[in-house]
């Protein structure tokens, strides 16, 4: 069975405040887009698909796709309403999430350490999110809740009481039926109505509803990494993120490290 990545990339980076820039997945750090890096590294981790979901400026997007050479890899999944909430373009990630293989999501707008994919890839658990503890307090991060060693909670505001929280770095892997679980989730809340939401309210109704300990994290505090949500990320991403990030392994060799063998743990 092998492992399929979802990433999320349609939506037009207002808070960047900044209309001459491209869709965030085409940001490029060090010569390389943000996208031509994702492909990169699961290429190596051993992520043989990735659907993604396009909207704004999606013609930019495809044509990425083929300058990298990677629409052998890549299914394009278009969101028409890409001006709502995340939770619509999440939904069309449905079908893909439905498919019964595992699944690993991504936020598309993300510049990380390749050491924390295969961390999050060879991780025992089958559900789990990647964590960051050394963060800020404040309400824009996403917020892992931890209770007596338990993911208790998952949100920007959390409800439920806990011991202390990381932040979530905007990976997790699901199990088949989780991820499943996610998509059906994601397409009630739809369905209703409720499309100006961030996508994290269906991440977050299954875990209330799974027994708890089914979700864990992945804590890889000290690797490098930067949501690209505003102008200061474009700012830290260059100058803190991108000169910490280790080179990535030629093309053949295994990914080691805490994450040795991770293209195993994908299959």
């Amino acid at each position: 069975m092998q492992i399929r990545a979802g990433i999320l990339a349609a939506g037009l980076g207002r808070r960047l405040e900044d209309e001459t820039l491209p869709p965030k997945i085409l940001l490029r750090f060090g010569g390389q887009s943000l996208l031509e890096r994702h492909v990169a590294i699961l290429r190596h981790c051993g992520v043989p698909h990735i659907d993604l979901v396009v909207g704004y400026q999606a013609e930019a997007i495809y044509r990425e796709i083929e300058r990298i050479g990677a629409g052998d890899m890549i299914t394009t999944w278009f969101n028409p309403d890409y001006t709502a909430g995340a939770i619509v373009s999440l939904n069309c990630l449905g079908p893909a999430m439905a498919r019964g293989d595992p699944f690993l999501f991504m936020d598309g707008d993300v510049l990380y350490d390749h050491r924390m994919m295969a961390r999050l890839l060879n991780a025992p658990p089958e559900t789990c999110f990647l964590m960051d503890r050394a963060t800020e307090e404040g309400e824009d991060p996403v917020k892992l809740c931890i209770k007596d060693d338990v993911l208790v909670d998952f949100h920007k505001r959390p409800l439920r009481p806990y011991d202390w929280w990381g932040e979530w770095i905007g990976f997790t892997r699901f199990a088949p039926d989780v991820a499943a679980k996610v998509a059906l989730a994601a397409e009630r809340r739809v369905a209703a109505g409720e499309t100006g939401l961030i996508y994290e309210e269906a991440f977050r109704d299954v875990l209330l509803s799974e027994p708890p300990g089914r979700m864990a994290v992945e804590d890889v505090t000290g690797l490098p990494w930067v949501e690209i949500d505003f102008p200061e990320d474009l700012a830290r991403a260059e100058r803190e993120v991108l000169p910490g990030l280790a080179p990535l392994p030629a093309a053949g060799a295994v990914a080691g490290g805490p994450g040795e063998g991770a293209g195993e743990a994908a299959q």
